[in-house]
C-alpha cells in the first residue's frame, strides 16, 4: 500500500510540473553513478541484422531545478575511444578516419538546450550533439524511472532512460550509407546521484 501511495504521489507531482521536488529529490548537481550507466546505439546492417554498439566510458551531469524542470541542464561527455562492438577488428574500423576518427576527435558531447515535460513521467530534452567536431541538434525522449533517496547510498538519486534517432551522415559517419542504414537509434539509461 505504501508503494502504491508513493507511485500516486509521483504521478501527481509530475503532472503539476514539480516532478523532482515532490518526491524527495532536491535541486542541485547530480553525476553518473558509473557502475549503472549504459549508452548504446543501433542501426540496420544491410537489412540482415540490427547491431547494438556501446560506449564503455562516459559521464552524465545534471543540474536539477526541482521546482521547474525546464530550468535544468544535462550534459554528457563520451570517450569515443571506448566504443565496443564486441568485435576487435570492427572496433578498429570504428575508431578510424572513416568513422569516429578518435585519434583527432576523442570525445563526443551532448549539451541540453531545452527541457519540456511531455507526460507524468517523461521529458523531451533537446540539445546539441557534437561528433567529429560537427554539432547538430537532437531530441531525446527521457523517462524518469524513479527519483528518491537511494536505499543503500542514502543520497538523492534519479534514474533515467532516454532514446532518440539521428542521421549518421550528418556527422560525417556516412560510409556505406544507405546500404548500411543511415538512421541510428540511441539509447541511454543511467542512475544519477546528488553530488
Amino acid at each position: 500500500m505504501k508503494k502504491l501511495a508513493s507511485l500516486l504521489t509521483l504521478a501527481v507531482a509530475c503532472m503539476s510540473n514539480m516532478a523532482w521536488a515532490d518526491f524527495g529529490v532536491p535541486s542541485g548537481d547530480y553525476a553518473l553513478e558509473d557502475t549503472h550507466g549504459y549508452i548504446t546505439f543501433s542501426y540496420s546492417h544491410l537489412g540482415f541484422s540490427t547491431p547494438h554498439i556501446s560506449f564503455n566510458k562516459f559521464t552524465v551531469d545534471l543540474q536539477a531545478d526541482s521546482a521547474n524542470p525546464a530550468n535544468s541542464k544535462i550534459s554528457v561527455v563520451i570517450d569515443a575511444t571506448s566504443i565496443d562492438s564486441r568485435v576487435d577488428e570492427f572496433d578498429e574500423h570504428l575508431n578510424g578516419s572513416d568513422y569516429f576518427d578518435t585519434a583527432n576527435h576523442p570525445t563526443i558531447t551532448f549539451n541540453s538546450t531545452g527541457i519540456e515535460q511531455s507526460s507524468d513521467t517523461m521529458l523531451v530534452v533537446t540539445g546539441d550533439l557534437t561528433i567529429k567536431g560537427v554539432a547538430k541538434p537532437v531530441t531525446l525522449n527521457v523517462t524518469i524511472n524513479k527519483a528518491a533517496d537511494h536505499p543503500m547510498r542514502k543520497v538523492p538519486t534519479i534514474g533515467i532512460s532516454a532514446g532518440g534517432k539521428l542521421s549518421r551522415t550528418e556527422f560525417g559517419l556516412g560510409k556505406f550509407a544507405p546500404v548500411v542504414g543511415d538512421e541510428v537509434t540511441l539509447y541511454i539509461t543511467a542512475e544519477l546521484i546528488k553530488s
